[in-house]
């Protein structure tokens, strides 16, 4: 058994995702930091979203 999201939830966590990557992007980070925590965001979604939250670029 697996973590299945669908329906509407899972196009929400598909848009915070994208605000997320958009957002690090956007930030005044480092050039290598951006893309490591877009890889974190893209490898490890839920995880990554959570850490993001809590430590990523301000």
């Amino acid at each position: 058994m697996g973590l299945e999201i669908s329906g509407i939830l899972g196009i929400i966590f598909l848009i915070v995702i994208i605000w997320a990557i958009i957002r690090t992007a956007q930030s005044s980070a480092t050039p290598l930091a951006k893309a490591i925590w877009i890889v974190v965001l893209l490898v490890f979604p839920l995880i990554g979203l959570i850490v993001w939250l809590l430590f990523g670029p301000r």
